[in-house]
């Protein structure tokens, strides 16, 4: 049986805003290292690149890593590129993402959170040579895991009332 689609509101910037301060937040909390802990921002970043592509670009994705790098102290530029190339990959598969259910979009987010992964885990191996381990792809299927979740949080304050008003066309 297929799932009704609703007509969504649209985003408020200032809630987009707001989730990706959140996001950068929690990536600052000090669980941030330990293996399974997904990357908030990225999370956040492909779901507003899939879900408001006009809105949050690769522009946002950068300054988003640069906020990060300068957070990590790391090579200034790893996570900017990181983020910019898994923003530029969703906007570009937003179309069809959007047309399959959340646990199949899920899915379509695996690639793109391993990809980021093996960028930063690329640039960090060739200026440190240390490998951290399988356990550090974890990040992406537990990215993976929390997708049903980030959707519907974040599609909450667009979906509209159920109401049984039959004189409004929408």
């Amino acid at each position: 049986m297929m799932r009704p689609h609703y007509i969504l509101l649209p985003a408020n910037p200032l809630f987009i805003a707001m989730t990706l301060l959140l996001a950068f937040l929690l990536n600052l909390l000090p669980w941030g290292q330990w293996p399974g802990v997904p990357d908030f921002v990225a999370l956040a970043l492909v779901f507003w690149s899939i879900h408001q592509p006009r809105k949050i670009g690769i522009g946002i994705a950068f300054c988003m890593g640069l906020l990060m790098d300068v957070h990590e102290a790391t090579l200034l530029g790893q996570n900017a590129l990181a983020y910019t190339l898994l923003s530029y990959f969703a906007i570009m598969i937003h179309r069809r993402v959007l047309w399959f259910s959340v646990s199949v979009q899920a899915l379509h987010v695996l690639p793109l959170m391993l990809l980021t992964q093996l960028i930063q885990l690329v640039i960090r191996m060739s200026v440190n040579g240390k490998f951290p381990g399988w356990l550090y792809f974890a990040e992406s299927f537990v990215s993976m895991a929390l997708w049903p979740l980030v959707v519907w949080l974040l599609l909450a304050p667009q979906r509209r009332a159920v109401d049984r008003d039959d004189n409004r066309p929408i």
